[in-house]
């Protein structure tokens, strides 16, 4: 088993461009004290990169120390260094080199995301809740700064909720430059985690465009799922139904009849029509004896056929 024995290990230029104060080199690390950041929003999978970097430590060790900072209840939380933990791992090594910093929550989301972000092979969903947490944290340091909290915002009424809203906006055209996209792309990939999970997915294997997956984001969660059965089913969703799922109206029954009756494109009226017949009016026009099961299925055959007739 290839280990690596307590050297220590220069701060890389890659820190220094994290300009974050650190411990003055690299300590190697048990694997096992060191543990997922809360949320990773990043998944690690066993691919051919896996495979590739999995070999790279075999012949070169690990050349670029992890990122921790200390638990109150022991061991490391890992801000940056997920893959090449779980690559270490599957080269049989027991420790790896990490540096060790003294971080708040949100220095630390914001590193997590900065040093995960620019990598090539970055599903929606992964960059969705990656911009969020970054949004929250870089926020929560502007109102810092102010010593006004969300909460206060909240009590001090619309004006105040507006403001909140705009210091996130300007904090997403911080994040879009520093990502290389526009502050409006960043606030869509947000938008997408107000999907229901299934729908996520669907994004992220591509059965549902960016752009539609921003426009549903809008609605309902219960909508939602009437749109996961939609495409499970195997059936296409139109640009043209997704805008019209968005207008829906009405109480929660009504918009539910409405989405069902958008997505399968049932005609005529939307809303369900309520009458009543009495036994007397509807046995009038049967023979003596017959049931109520009997009238029913007469009714239907007649109706059925008067639809055919119609073209309906």
């Amino acid at each position: 088993m290839r280990t690596r024995t307590g050297q220590k290990v220069k701060l890389t230029s890659y820190e220094e461009l994290l300009a974050v104060p650190t411990i003055e080199g690299a300590s190697d690390i048990p694997l096992d004290q060191l543990h997922e950041f809360k949320d990773h929003p990043f998944h690690v999978v066993d691919d051919e990169a896996m495979e590739e970097l999995v070999e790279s430590i075999k012949k070169n060790g690990i050349l670029s120390p992890a990122i921790a900072r200390k638990r109150p209840e022991g061991g490391f939380e890992l801000i940056s260094g997920h893959r090449r933990k779980h690559a270490a791992q599957l080269a049989g090594l027991d420790k790896m080199p990490v540096f060790v910093k003294e971080l708040s929550d949100d220095e630390a989301t914001i590193i997590m995301v900065d040093a995960n972000i620019q990598r090539e092979e970055i599903l929606p969903s992964e960059r969705a809740f990656a911009f969020k947490m970054k949004m929250e944290a870089m926020s929560h340091q502007g109102i810092a700064k102010k010593d006004t909290s969300r909460t206060e915002f909240a009590k001090q009424g619309k004006s105040s909720r507006t403001q909140f809203e705009k210091t996130n906006s300007l904090t997403c055209d911080v994040i879009g430059a520093e990502s290389g996209i526009s502050g409006r792309q960043v606030q869509k990939y947000i938008r997408l985690t107000e999907l229901i999970p299934e729908l996520l997915a669907f994004v992220d294997c591509k059965k549902i465009t960016i752009a539609n997956a921003v426009e549903l984001s809008f609605v309902n969660k219960e909508i939602q799922k009437l749109v996961y059965e939609f495409i499970e089913q195997g059936k296409k969703l139109t640009k043209d139904k997704v805008a019209k799922l968005r207008k829906i109206e009405g109480t929660e029954a009504e918009q539910l009849d409405n989405a069902n009756a958008i997505l399968y494109e049932v005609t005529g009226t939307v809303k369900q029509v309520y009458f009543s017949l009495t036994d007397t009016q509807i046995a009038s026009y049967f023979p003596q004896g017959y049931s109520r099961q009997q009238m029913e299925e007469v009714i239907l055959t007649l109706l059925d056929q008067w639809s055919r007739e119609q073209g309906v």
